[in-house]
Formats: C-alpha cells, structure tokens, sequence
C-alpha cells in the first residue's frame, strides 16, 4: 500500500510563487517519485509542472495544500515544507 500524506504551509508574506521561488518548489518536488499535488484557494496542481503551478498565482501569505502519495511522499512533503520556509 502506497503512502499519501498531506500539509498546509503558507507562503511567507513578502514571496509570492512567482518564477524563481516556483521552479525552486518545482525541482524540489521532481526530486521524489510521489505524486504531489499543490492546491491554492480550491484550484489543484500537479507540483511537478511549473507551468501549472505558477498559473495558480499564489501570492505570499496564501495557504498551499500539499498532498503526496508513494513511497516517499512523507520526505516529499518534508521537503517542499523546507523549501518554502527558505523562501522568508
């Protein structure tokens, strides 16, 4: 059975995830083979796309939803979390 876990972390106020801070998060979650998804204000994303992330125009201090299924989806999400801590 396939783990799947999921998160909220909010955007530091002064970052929105606009092109640099969104192909950080992206190649962050490319490293891992979990499926993860990132959901602001009820629109979803496969977080593995920077397209389809930058178009959810997440604005700093939004909430994100991260969800990850597979074998590595806790280390996944631990790591998008550090990610976006980094981003202060």
């Amino acid at each position: 059975m396939l783990a799947s876990s999921e998160t909220v972390v909010a955007l530091p106020a002064d970052v929105a995830l606009h092109a640099r801070p969104a192909a950080q998060f992206v190649r962050t979650a490319v490293g891992f083979s979990a499926d993860i998804a990132i959901a602001v204000n009820g629109r979803q994303a496969d977080a593995k796309s920077l397209l389809a992330v930058l178009a959810l125009g997440a604005e700093g201090g939004t909430e994100l939803r991260l969800t990850a299924s597979g074998e590595d989806a806790p280390r996944a999400l631990d790591a998008l979390r550090d990610c976006i801590a980094a981003f202060s």
